[in-house]
């Protein structure tokens, strides 16, 4: 009954997007940049062979004379049917195919043809046709298709941000969060030749009422910085992105907290057909590990994590159907640190590399909406057996998910959510398997032009040390929504509940987030934040509990 409990949130998740996306119907939107294009063909190229399209800008010419022996008539197969009869502009070419022109003699009027002048009573094209004798005005939108089309599918326009590589890994898709955080300005970069360079800047006061996260709180207060550069290509096919972060936090009566870290990153896309293209991601980021994750100690230094990640993505289109393989090798170094007595704890098996292999295949029912199943296998290889068991914690697991996928491009719906099943096969025989239902999202939904709410969720078996434990299922669901009181003034408030089930030992932790953030534009390029998050942790475990509140407010300064 637990884990029936558990699913509730997803499956009403779920169910309420999908109800969404089939009563708000969003249209099809503009691309994003040269990588969507690239990526989603038009409609037309579904159903039109290369060959049989008529090129737009090759108007038909203008006859030499109206002599009236025209074969071709408005009505007639090939004929246009908006085209004047006395007019003879494309009705003589005899035997010609959709898309040629006789050939110029002498005495024809210039080529191409002058536009025609409009005669009285005659309704100019894209101007509303007058009703009936006798029909509802009332029952008949009489607005012109231009202007419907204005708020039944406004385009989704170019993204300056220039996010064109994104289908790595889809549930980390950068551009949903791009919805949701709408802004009054978007940044302009700094154009260096056919590339445009992103920096940003951040300098916060912060005051955190459990440093340690742990049962017995301590205050205290830090100064951060952090910054972010990216250098991404402005290319009508392929695509190229560098991107790096460094994060420093100095504290004031804990300096064990201190913070250290940086990500250097740098992802393509090669494109190899209209509907194929090739991308890939490597990366290294250091990072210090979290007081609340999981065999993470809330005494002593925090241990630096390194990550390694390479990763590839091979995409195709077979017109509504498409297929992508994904392969990713991960390396996770956890370095030494000293324990809460003074002696050194090396976290050699908590070492761990990590390759996975992905199948996906998602079938587009329209340009913002689309079905998917998504198959993987990992395998997991760690150093050393820990010391709590001497059990090597090497395994192999897999993931099933089947879902929607809202598009990338939209105004609406954006996104997408996922149900599924996950398991992980220890090697050893003496350690069980882990396994359990599934929960991924990323999704937005632009409730109005002032309002937007982000549904994420993610559902891992993560790996830990505890003894007689072959892994931890991890939920993760989350509820944000954000508005804006004012042009320049936008407020955040979210919820996220989160639960750590450890398989063979009767361990249970959930975890309650509660977070409010603003935000003051004082221009384009300066922006005044304000965050608050308040944290309750739980544990089936005695005097395991804990509190936390953290305040922020600092100043972010981009181009």
């Amino acid at each position: 009954m637990t884990g029936v409990k558990n699913l509730r949130w997803p499956i009403l998740s779920v169910l309420s997007l999908a109800v969404c996306a089939v009563v708000l119907e969003p249209r099809p939107a503009g691309a994003q940049g040269a990588g969507a294009a690239a990526n989603r063909p038009r409609p037309a190229d579904l159903t039109v062979p290369d060959e049989a399209r008529i090129p737009a800008q090759t108007p038909l010419p203008v006859a030499a004379a109206d002599n009236g022996d025209s074969d071709v008539s408005p009505d007639s197969p090939g004929g246009d049917p908006s085209a004047d009869p006395e007019q003879p502009d494309g009705s003589d070419a005899q035997g010609a195919r959709d898309g040629q022109r006789p050939a110029v003699q002498d005495g024809d009027l210039s080529y191409p043809a002058e536009p025609a002048q409009p005669r009285d009573g005659v309704v100019e094209a894209g101007e509303p046709e007058p009703p009936q004798d006798g029909a509802d005005t009332v029952a008949v939108d009489m607005r012109p298709q231009d202007e419907i089309d204005l708020f039944e599918s406004p385009p989704a326009g170019f993204d300056p941000l220039l996010f064109q590589i994104e289908d790595l890994e889809p549930i980390l898709d950068r551009r949903p969060d791009r919805l949701f955080k709408f802004e009054p300005y978007d940044p302009v970069g700094i154009k260096l030749g056919s590339f445009i360079y992103f920096p940003e800047a951040e300098i916060e006061g912060a005051a955190f009422g459990n440093v340690f996260s742990s049962p017995r709180p301590e205050r205290d207060v830090a100064l951060g910085l952090k910054t972010q550069s990216r250098l991404v290509s402005n290319w009508s096919s392929h695509a190229l992105e560098l991107r790096s972060t460094g994060n420093w936090s100095f504290y004031d009566e804990f300096p064990s907290e201190n913070e250290k870290g940086y990500l250097l990153e740098a992802r393509g896309r090669l494109d190899v057909l209209r509907s194929t293209n090739v991308q890939g991601l490597v990366s290294h980021e250091r990072t210090q590990e979290s007081r609340s994750a999981i065999d993470a100690s809330s005494a002593g230094d925090k241990p630096n994590v390194d990550t390694d990640k390479a990763s590839l993505a091979l995409t195709h289109k077979f017109n509504r159907l498409e297929l992508q393989l994904r392969a990713s090798l991960t390396d996770q170094d956890i370095g030494p640190a000293k324990d809460g007595f003074g002696g050194i704890t090396t976290n050699d098996e908590r070492d761990v590399r990590t390759s996975e292999e992905t199948a996906r295949a998602t079938y587009e029912l329209k340009p913002t909406l689309a079905v998917f199943a998504e198959t993987a296998v990992n395998q997991r290889q760690f150093d050393t057996a820990p010391l709590s068991d001497g059990i090597k914690r090497d395994s192999d697991g897999q993931r099933y998910r089947f879902g929607l996928d809202f598009g990338d491009a939209g105004r609406i719906l954006r996104g997408e959510i996922s149900l599924g099943y996950g398991i992980q096969n220890p090697q050893s025989p003496d350690l069980a398997a882990v396994d359990g239902f599934l929960f991924d999202s990323n999704a937005t939904w632009r409730v109005t032009e002032l309002t937007a709410l982000r549904l994420s969720g993610r559902t891992d078996i993560s790996d830990t040390t505890t003894a007689g434990s072959g892994g931890v299922l991890t939920h993760q669901v989350g509820l944000e929504a954000r508005h804006a009181f004012r042009r320049y003034f936008i407020g955040t408030a979210g919820v996220s509940y989160s639960t750590n089930q450890f398989g063979g030992v009767d361990i249970d932790e959930n975890e309650w987030r509660v977070n409010l953030d603003a935000e003051y534009f004082v221009n384009r390029e300066i922006i005044l934040y304000a965050k608050y998050l308040h944290t309750a942790f739980a544990s089936s475990e005695p005097d395991a509990d804990w509190k936390s509140d953290e305040f922020r407010m600092g100043l972010r300064v981009r181009r």
